[in-house]
């Protein structure tokens, strides 16, 4: 089986690459280098391969019905994106709990849905609305509410370079918003995880 040729974006990504490393002093034709354009493309392309993805394609009609209307919590959904200010990565953990309202989501399929907003240039503020809006959308639930725990290479390895910060972000929506019975519930759920 032949291997895939790279698309014409990655070509452009390459050249573009190979043009950085030699602004910052690099010699591109070195051993160690041959070939870093190339992966760098393939590898910038990956990361950001949420922009080749919609919400309909992710989700894939992986709804079902369902008489439950106690919370769904997915808990620890590990994610890497890059920061829209310096292209640089952040890494952490996004929780996702929603009530739903005669239909149920796939669990992977909201892990799907973190990866694919995570895999675009972010802030982690934005990500955090957009992945409970579209479970929103999606389920049409009561109510959702996502907390992202994230470390932020751009406040790490340079700027204020601080190795201990952990930045946390939170949107609730429906009952998670309007009802603190609801929120402390999920705030309970998360607390018993992280206790063992």
């Amino acid at each position: 089986m032949l291997p895939l040729r790279p698309s014409i974006k990655e070509h452009v990504l390459e050249e573009y690459w190979r043009k950085i490393l030699e602004h910052v002093g690099e010699d591109v034709s070195r051993p160690g280098l041959l070939d870093t354009p190339k992966r760098a493309a393939k590898a910038f392309s990956f990361l950001t391969r949420g922009y080749q993805e919609d919400l309909t394609t992710v989700v894939n009609d992986a709804l079902f019905p369902s008489d439950s209307s106690e919370m769904v919590l997915v808990q620890d959904i590990e994610l890497y994106s890059l920061c829209e200010h310096h292209v640089l990565p952040f890494i952490g953990r996004c929780h996702v709990a929603y009530i739903p309202q005669g239909k149920v989501l796939g669990l992977s399929k909201v892990a799907r849905i973190v990866d694919m907003f995570a895999r675009r240039l972010q802030i982690q503020e934005q990500l955090t609305v957009q992945i409970a809006e579209s479970i929103l959308e999606v389920t049409g639930a009561i109510g959702v509410g996502v907390i992202i725990e994230a470390e932020h290479m751009c406040m790490m390895m340079r700027g204020v370079e601080k190795q201990n910060s952990c930045t946390k972000t939170s949107a609730m929506l429906g009952t998670f918003r309007s009802d603190a019975r609801t929120r402390d519930e999920f705030l309970a759920l998360l607390q018993m995880r992280s206790s063992r």
